[in-house]
């Protein structure tokens, strides 16, 4: 699906509504990962992810860590901006990477 020099920067809706943000290589991997609580992130214990909100791809692994860091960096109402503005990219992703099982709520994000 993607190489080591094809990061992806990504945000998923939680079961509390919520949202995280996370980098990875492997964008299924990652979800599956997160729904299993065990090589999730602990963020992930006690909740579950239920939609791929905001997905960008072709980064290194330093310029995903550095836009990870900046969406972090956003308050709430910054990130839900964020995502309203890149559906459309987000659902072009979702589609070119082949991952539309990982939504469990909606084939749309957020």
């Amino acid at each position: 699906m993607t190489t080591a020099t094809n990061w992806f920067v990504y945000m998923i809706l939680t079961s509390d509504q919520q949202v995280y943000t996370g980098i990875t290589t492997n964008m299924t991997r990652r979800w599956r990962e997160h729904a299993s609580g065990k090589a999730g992130a602990r963020y992930f214990r006690g909740r579950s992810p239920q939609q791929l909100c905001y997905l960008e791809t072709d980064h290194t692994r330093s310029t995903a860590s550095k836009r990870e860091a900046a969406i972090k960096g956003m308050n709430a109402r910054e990130k839900r901006t964020l995502i309203d503005q890149s559906k459309e990219t987000t659902l072009l992703f979702i589609e070119k990477y082949e991952l539309q099982n990982l939504n469990q709520t909606s084939s749309t994000p957020c």
